[in-house]
């Protein structure tokens, strides 16, 4: 069908169904392409419903097509990557190749992300539900314990490694933080190239992941990138499957000043560990198992006297 066609059966004005379009990210059509299908309608009808419902406001219908949009445009580039890269390593014709794996992939892999979804659904909508107290327009703010890791020295290294082993250093810091974070309670928010930014209900299991993911990048055996990391424990505001606020703020600008191998907490980590407002070296007796230097105020951008404690396992 033509998008003329495919307005006409929706019943979603033509301005509308482009504006939706634009926000997924897709590339405009002119009016004589025959490019549409049915998914396309139902699509529409299922958007125009949605609003009609009043599950969404104009204004949250474009953020969350916007976020779809470019989460599902990433997911399809790497599963499309994927793809060709077996079909060139079969050394079959390419074309053909990718054709058959797509026709026997593709169903399954709906199947799977649908169930992903869902799952994640349910997980998200029980802590909607634990923190309904304090919502917000913007979204719930709640106190959490937002960590920021990043890789030391990424840009020189990154340098002296080929595409491949580029890919694959990266895959392996991605696959192995995600693997500790969830086994330690905690939700990865996003990957921002050689920076991943998670988030705990419990601060001390945001400390002890840091900590592991230190101490690892430590090994010169172990494969994992020597890192250092940053936390801040306050409310923020979630949005879309994203945190912001100053205590987001907070920990990336510890994780910028912090030393390689380094765990810098931020006054509200440091009371919530150890119950202390913190003036000096003050250890816990909550968790005696770790050690805690007060650092000099930190002058960071937008903050001139930023209070910051390194925390370490004793001994």
């Amino acid at each position: 069908m033509t998008r003329q066609q495919v307005v006409e059966r929706s019943g979603v004005p033509l301005e509308d169904a482009i504006r939706l379009w634009a926000l997924l990210g897709f590339a405009h059509v002119e009016d004589d392409e025959v490019v549409f299908t049915e998914a396309d309608v139902d699509a529409l009808e299922a958007a125009q419903e949605l609003v009609e419902l009043g599950i969404l406001s104009a204004e949250r219908q474009a953020a969350l097509v916007r976020t779809w949009g470019r989460s599902f445009a990433r997911l399809a580039d790497w599963q499309t990557s994927l793809l060709a890269t077996v079909a060139a390593e079969s050394g079959a014709d390419a074309e053909e190749t990718v054709a058959a794996l797509a026709a026997e992939v593709v169903p399954r892999v709906e199947a799977l992300q649908t169930y992903v979804w869902k799952r994640h659904l349910v997980s998200a909508g029980s802590r909607r539900l634990a923190s309904a107290d304090t919502t917000t327009a913007a979204g719930p703010a709640a106190p959490l314990t937002v960590v920021f890791v990043d890789i030391v020295g990424y840009t020189s290294r990154s340098k002296s490694l080929s595409e491949d082993e580029l890919v694959q250093w990266i895959e392996t810091f991605e696959d192995e933080t995600t693997a500790l974070v969830v086994a330690q309670g905690g939700r990865i928010i996003k990957n921002i190239g050689d920076e991943v930014l998670f988030v705990a209900d419990d601060a001390r299991a945001a400390v002890d992941t840091a900590l592991e993911l230190c101490r690892r990048g430590a090994e010169e055996d172990d494969p994992f990138p020597e890192v250092r990391a940053g936390i801040a424990h306050g409310e923020t505001v979630r949005r879309l499957g994203d945190v912001y606020g100053e205590t987001v703020n907070i920990a990336s600008r510890l994780t910028s000043v912090a030393r390689p191998g380094a765990v810098l907490v931020d006054r509200g980590a440091y009371h919530a560990l150890t119950g202390e407002d913190g003036h000096g070296d003050q250890d816990s007796d909550v968790h005696p198992d770790l050690t805690f230097h007060r650092l000099r105020r930190l002058s960071v951008k937008g903050y001139s006297r930023l209070a910051a404690w390194a925390v370490r396992p004793r001994g």
